[in-house]
């Protein structure tokens, strides 16, 4: 039973993966059979593709919760390829380490990946091995995100501006003047009569 339980783990963590054939994908048009997720869509033939430079947040990750904007990010997905056709293109590294083509996904002269991070539904990563005029374009579209405060990024500026209230708050407590601390304190009970 455990064997079973673990193989079913496997298959479900390693599943889209594993249905990756060997030769990847030529560049040019293909049919999207579907959207995993934000940054990760499946073409046909059974081939899983991953977003160069871009990590939207979680949706289907095996025991992770949904994260806020994973959903927007997905749909995000799903409309910018409504039309079942996307052209992919490629850098040096061809595979991720599970197994997923990595592309940039366009439709038309739009570029999905660069369009996520401009919404605010996905992190600009720097970190791999692609196009530095690709990085330069993502880092602008990232922060064209982040100054307008939208998706991921308005959660930031939320966080900023509560942490500034709640100093606001503390300091306005500390101006309290003294004296009318009166007006605050509870009233004491009323005596009671001794007369039933």
């Amino acid at each position: 039973m455990a064997l079973c339980l673990l193989l079913v783990a496997r298959f479900w963590w390693s599943g889209p993966a594993a249905s990756s054939p060997a030769q990847p994908p030529a560049a040019g048009l293909h049919h999207v059979v579907r959207v995993v997720d934000g940054d990760t869509i499946v073409i046909a033939p059974d081939g899983v593709v991953r977003l160069i430079g871009v990590d939207t947040p979680e949706t289907v990750k095996p025991d992770h919760a949904i994260e806020r904007f994973g959903p927007e990010a997905t749909l995000f997905t799903q409309q910018f390829l409504s039309g079942g056709t996307a052209r992919l293109t490629f850098d040096r590294e061809r595979l991720d380490r599970f197994g997923r083509f990595l592309a940039y996904v366009w439709v038309e002269k739009r570029l999905l990946n660069e369009e996520l991070l401009r919404a605010g539904l996905g992190r600009f990563e720097p970190q791999f091995h692609y196009s530095e005029l690709m990085k330069r374009r993502f880092r602008r579209a990232q922060e064209e995100a982040r100054q307008a405060r939208v998706g991921i990024w308005s959660e930031e500026s939320e966080t900023r501006n509560s942490r500034s209230r709640r100093r606001d708050v503390a300091k306005s407590q500390l101006d309290f003047p003294l004296n009318r601390l009166y007006c605050l304190l509870p009233r004491p009970p009323a005596a009671k009569s001794p007369l039933p």
